[in-house]
C-alpha cells in the first residue's frame, strides 16, 4: 500500500488571461523531486486560460426558467435534496433558488452541456461559479490532456524534474467496488461518464465513496485507484479559496453572489498547486 504526503502551493489567484504554468513552475520550484505527483485545479487553469463565460448577458429560455421555478426550488428543495442527505442550510438555499441569475445559469448548462446536465443541483457539466468573480462561471477543459502534458514538459525544461501532472476538478467520483462514475463530462480512462443528476443522485443517495475527479494525467500510467487517490489527498490539502460555493463565497465578503469582484478574491489564499509524494 501506498502513503502519501501533499504540500499545497499558495500562487496567488490566477486571474483570466494569467501565464499559469510561469506560475506552477516557479511555485514548485525548489520543492519538487523526481517522481512526485503535481496535481493542477481545473477550475485555476480554466480561469487563467479565459475559458469562462459571463452569466450577465446570457438570455433564459423558457426551459431554463421551468427548470429554476419547478426543478430546482420543488424537486431538489423537497424531494432530491433530501435523498442525496442534503442539510437544511443547503435545503432552503435550494428552495429559494434565485428565478432570475439562476436561469441565466440553467441556459448556460443547456447550451454547453444538454438537459440531463442542467438537471443537477450544481457543477452542472462540470460548471462552477465558486472563486470567480461577478457573474462569471468556468467551464471544464476540453483539452486538459495537452494543458498536463505541457506544464510536465515546462517542469523538465525549467527545472529538470520528472513529475508526473495531474488535473483534477473538486467535482465527485462514485465508487461501487471496482466501478467508478462520474456526471461530469471527460474524466480519465475507466472512470465512466453517464447520467448527469441520475449518477450524482445515485452516489449521494447510496452513500457511495466519493473522491474528487482527475481529469487528465501525464508522465506516467496511473491506475484509476491511484490517480483517484491522489486527487482527493490533493483535493483535501487545497481546501476551497474564498468558499466550496457561490453562496459561501459571497456569505464570505458579505455581499451579494454577483458583487464578489477579482480584488476581493485576491485578498484568499489560494493553493492551485498541490505537490503529493508517494512512500512505500
Amino acid at each position: 500500500m501506498t502513503k502519501y504526503k501533499a504540500l499545497a502551493v499558495s500562487t496567488g489567484y490566477w486571474r483570466p488571461g494569467e501565464n499559469y504554468r510561469e506560475k506552477i513552475v516557479e511555485g514548485v520550484r525548489g520543492k519538487i523531486r523526481d517522481g512526485d505527483f503535481i496535481a493542477i485545479s481545473e477550475k485555476a487553469i480554466a480561469t487563467a486560460t479565459g475559458n469562462i463565460v459571463d452569466e450577465s448577458v446570457v438570455k433564459a429560455s423558457l426551459n431554463a426558467r421551468l427548470i429554476v421555478r419547478y426543478w430546482m426550488r420543488v424537486a431538489w428543495g423537497h424531494l432530491l435534496g433530501r435523498l442525496c442527505h442534503f442539510r437544511g442550510k443547503l435545503l432552503q438555499r435550494l428552495r429559494e433558488y434565485p428565478l432570475e441569475t439562476g436561469s441565466r445559469h440553467k441556459q448556460v448548462a443547456l447550451q454547453h452541456f444538454g438537459l440531463l446536465q442542467a438537471l443537477m443541483f450544481g457543477s452542472e457539466g462540470g460548471i462552477d461559479g465558486s472563486n470567480l468573480a461577478y457573474s462569471y462561471v468556468s467551464l471544464p477543459l476540453k483539452d486538459a490532456h495537452v494543458a498536463a502534458k505541457e506544464i510536465r514538459r515546462q517542469i523538465w525544461l525549467r527545472l529538470r524534474k520528472k513529475v508526473f501532472v495531474l488535473i483534477v476538478d473538486t467535482d465527485k467520483t462514485y465508487s461501487f467496488w471496482n466501478f467508478h462514475f462520474t456526471p461530469r463530462p471527460r474524466p480519465v480512462k475507466d472512470i465512466h461518464s453517464f447520467g448527469g443528476f441520475i449518477a450524482y443522485v445515485t452516489g449521494r443517495m447510496f452513500r457511495l465513496r466519493r473522491r474528487a475527479t482527475p481529469i487528465a494525467v501525464s508522465g506516467c500510467s496511473m491506475s484509476v485507484e491511484e490517480a483517484l487517490e491522489v486527487a482527493e489527498i490533493a483535493n483535501r490539502a487545497r481546501g476551497y479559496g474564498a468558499g466550496r460555493t457561490v453562496w459561501e463565497m459571497a456569505e464570505r465578503f458579505n455581499v451579494d453572489v454577483d458583487d464578489v469582484s477579482w480584488e476581493m478574491l485576491e485578498t484568499v489564499r489560494h493553493k492551485p498547486i498541490v505537490i503529493v509524494r508517494g512512500k512505500r
